[in-house]
């Protein structure tokens, strides 16, 4: 994977508004299902792209550093040759003289060599270091994001759990909702309101009775001293009918 489109996936993923796609998703939940898991496979994917570019600088600033090192070295063995041809045209030996002057101009060939070789590699080091940091940037923020939205599926779902158990304790009040009359609750007081009512109606109509049986037996009792009032006038004339006076 080019490290452009590396780039580009990252900070695609990364500046991804959650809550915006959420608002858009026809079922949340499997969306959000379906971005952790989108979100791990990008994530393993630019871990590894991330880590082979790692590898790649670390090996550019390594030869960078062996660069800086060979010219350093081939500086080293310029000045010992240029001073020991010194030494030797000094002493009257130009023919050996001359040798080493010749092997201090190799010296700083190679001397030259390294350090254009570690010249020209230190803006694709800076270059690579931008890029580097960049990527781990993203990936940190990709991190981020996957918590969120394992975040946001975890409450989703105990917010779904939640709404289901308000909707079964709603059904199971209207189920046992004792003011509703087709209810079992309401017929079964119906039921009692009738029997209370009938024995009240039992009660009234035996009191009834009872009135009319005492009002029986005044009636009788009126019946009996009218014939016995008529029998002493019978047998005693006006007498009879003013004794009662």
């Amino acid at each position: 994977m080019a490290k452009q489109s590396i780039l580009g996936r990252i900070a695609q993923l990364a500046k991804a508004n959650i809550n915006a796609l959420l608002d858009q998703a026809e079922d949340p939940q499997l969306m959000l299902d379906q971005m952790v898991r989108d979100y791990t496979n990008s994530i393993a994917e630019a871990e590894s792209a991330v880590a082979d570019t790692i590898g790649n600088l670390r090996m550019l600033e390594q030869d960078h550093r062996e660069d800086v090192a060979a010219a350093q070295d081939w500086g080293r063995k310029a000045l010992a040759a240029s001073a020991k041809a010194d030494e030797l045209r000094a002493a009257g030996n130009p023919t050996d003289a001359d040798k080493f002057d010749r092997l201090a101009k190799v010296a700083i060939g190679k001397q030259l060599a390294a350090e254009n070789e570690a010249k020209q590699a230190e803006p694709t080091i800076a270059s690579q270091n931008e890029v580097v940091e960049k990527l781990k940037t993203g990936l940190g923020t990709m991190r981020d994001k996957l918590e969120q939205l394992k975040t946001k599926r975890s409450e989703l779902i105990a917010r779904q759990k939640t709404a289901e158990a308000q909707s079964r304790v709603i059904d199971a009040v209207k189920s046992i909702d004792i003011l509703d009359p087709t209810s079992e609750i309401g017929r079964f007081e119906d039921k009692i309101r009738r029997e209370e009512a009938r024995v009240m109606g039992q009660q009234e109509l035996a009191a009834s009775t009872l009135d009319s049986q005492f009002e029986s037996l005044e009636d009788l009792d009126r019946e009996t001293e009218i014939e016995a009032r008529l029998a002493a006038l019978k047998s005693g004339g006006a007498k009879a009918v003013t004794a009662g006076e």
